[in-house]
């Protein structure tokens, strides 16, 4: 019963195997055993995708549209046996997988809806001007053309929606660019039979069978081959802030250097203001803790610093929190590596003499409880290991006066967001405070918690380094598109020699 994963590699439209292979390691339920992709595998996979960039990138935008939403129809065809495989190994419930499979097959919607105009392709036209003196100026127009080849990274997290079908796989396809995906090796099972949905689309859509593929693997060479295999010209990637780096300094290092996506985690810091404190600070401990805990605390936008005023309603806050904190029981982390890398996280940061622990609570195997920590603004700013990501439930309360706040935000490192908890009374502060956030981080929310991403248009999720690689990017949204092109510009072509978006376009 459910889906019986075979093992292979999508490669060129087949499946392919290899002679050596790594187990999976599920939450419950059978392991299976899959096969390690080898370097020529790596470079097959990339030739394949190189070859089907032709047909790809010249592919009517209406065509491309159709092909992603026949993606969509055949994940959703699966979406049972998803949802089993996807739960035995990642110990995710089976409601937040169905959820996150419908974020998936709407980002693929999004984007098909997306090309199916022209106005992403920021298309300019400025006329010529035969008669201008001293010279005459050329007609030049612009148009964004795909990149090429594109690797993408599964994430740990999200099984679904950063994965294999995630964002960076159906923005690239989008934009005209063929993708190699590198399974994450937490859920193969799942990373395999989503591909499959992929392959049936292909067959069904008759598009070149290089336009995906999906290589998996336990070792950190194959991202190292994927990343500097020749054509390759870019990378979408999610994940840990030291396996990203070292994936950037490979793509910087190439002989020819190639643009690397990748979206690192952060602290994602709220400032509690006092009049919200005042007003509705119980209210505020109670949905921090519940976001802090929120998938045992391994989201990306996980809020792992509060900020909050000293006094007696500062107290208040931290005391619900806590109380909160304490009725959350043990929960199943994704794999036994991270819960073990959350264990020490926890360690490290209660042996730091400039915290003390408001709540503590022990985890064991592959499960995780939730601890928080206090410290003060200098501490904070003193000691970077405090702004360090801990992947999981853990929250660092930070008190600070007003002043405080202010030195505290402009000393932050990027992030992917921050928070302004506030009453219209402390709009002054707020006013204060939003140039500096604005510059660290990619995304402001007032009055919210920033767990829960939405797939808009106005979206950012990215942010400064160490957030992101890129701070000019976007890995959620229908602004993630534009990672993946190029500009381009066209002068004094005649008509017939344009490509087809440019032509009669002033």
């Amino acid at each position: 019963m459910g889906y019986k994963p075979h093992g292979r590699h999508l490669i060129a439209g087949a499946w392919v195997a290899s002679d050596t292979s790594f187990p999976s390691a599920p939450s419950s339920g059978p392991a299976h055993t899959f096969c390690e992709a080898t370097p020529a595998q790596v470079a097959q996979a990339c030739a394949a995708a190189e070859e089907a960039f032709w047909p790809w990138s010249q592919t009517p935008r209406a065509a491309r549209a159709a092909f992603l939403r026949a993606v969509t129809e055949e994940i959703e065809a699966r979406g049972a046996e998803i949802t089993e495989i996807a739960h035995q190994e990642s110990g995710l419930p089976a409601a937040r997988l169905e959820g996150e499979r419908g974020r998936t097959t709407g980002q693929l919607r999004l984007f098909a809806d997306v090309i199916e105009s022209p106005d992403y392709l920021d298309r300019r036209t400025d006329p010529a001007l035969p008669a201008r003196q001293p010279l005459p100026r050329p007609e030049i127009r612009l148009l964004q053309q795909p990149v090429g080849p594109v690797a993408v990274f599964g994430a740990s997290n999200f099984p679904l929606a950063f994965s294999v079908a995630g964002g960076d796989t159906a923005s690239a396809l989008a934009a005209g660019c063929p993708v190699v995906v590198k399974g994450h090796p937490a859920h193969p099972g799942t990373s395999e039979l989503v591909a499959e949905a992929f392959r049936a689309a292909i067959l069904r859509c008759g598009v070149a069978p290089g336009v995906f593929a999906l290589i998996q693997g336990s070792g950190h060479g194959l991202g190292a081959a994927l990343v500097c295999d020749p054509w390759i010209k870019a990378v979408g990637f999610t994940g840990s802030l030291a396996g990203g780096r070292a994936l950037f300094d490979l793509c910087a290092r190439r002989p020819e250097p190639i643009p690397f996506f990748g979206e690192l985690g952060a602290v994602n810091p709220m400032f509690l203001l006092p009049h919200a404190l005042t007003s509705r600070a119980e209210a505020l401990g109670g949905g921090w803790a519940a976001s802090l805990t929120a998938g045992a605390g391994q989201f990306c936008t996980n809020p792992g610093v509060a900020v909050v005023p000293e006094g007696a309603d500062g107290d208040r806050f931290v005391n619900a929190a806590v109380d909160a904190l304490a009725g959350v029981g043990a929960q199943v982390m994704l794999t036994d590596g991270i819960a073990a890398a959350y264990r020490a996280g926890v360690e490290r940061l209660a042996a730091r003499n400039t915290v003390r622990a408001l709540y503590a609570a022990s985890s064991e195997d592959r499960c995780a409880r939730p601890n928080l920590f206090e410290t003060t603004a200098a501490e904070f700013l003193s000691d970077s290991v405090l702004g360090h990501e801990i992947f999981g439930p853990v929250g660092v309360v930070v008190r600070a006066s007003a002043a405080e706040m202010v030195a505290l935000a402009r000393g932050l490192e990027g992030q992917l967001t921050a928070t302004l908890h506030m009453e219209p009374e402390d709009i002054g502060l707020a006013r204060q405070l939003r140039p500096a956030l604005e510059r660290k981080a990619g995304r402001l929310l007032v009055n919210g918690f920033p767990t829960g991403v939405e797939v808009v248009s106005a979206m950012v999720h990215g942010g400064p380094y160490p957030a992101s690689t890129n701070f000019g990017a976007t890995s959620v949204g229908t602004m993630a598109i534009r990672r993946f092109l190029r500009p381009v510009s066209y002068q004094n072509l005649p008509e017939e020699l344009l490509p087809e978006d440019l032509r009669c376009a002033m």
